[in-house]
């Protein structure tokens, strides 16, 4: 039993490796996948900030804002 063990233990250590070496070493086959995944969600992020801005500054949204704000600075204390 602990032969099993410390024989597939032993394997997967080489496995894990080899990935690492492999990824240092620039194989991997999806090595610019990162690139493209950053650029989508800062643009993703870049969309919704800006869809948050137009809500946030729209008529209503900005009257309620105000009004909320001047009725916590105006609280007594």
């Amino acid at each position: 039993m602990w032969d099993r063990t410390r024989t597939r233990v032993r394997a997967w250590a080489r496995a894990r490796t080899r990935g690492i070496a492999l990824r240092m070493r620039g194989g991997d086959a999806q090595a610019g996948m990162s690139t493209a995944e950053y650029a989508v969600g800062t643009i993703a992020a870049a969309g919704f900030a800006a869809v948050l801005y137009k809500i946030v500054t729209s008529g209503p949204v900005a009257e309620a804002m105000s009004g909320l704000i001047e009725r916590a600075l105006d609280a007594g204390f």
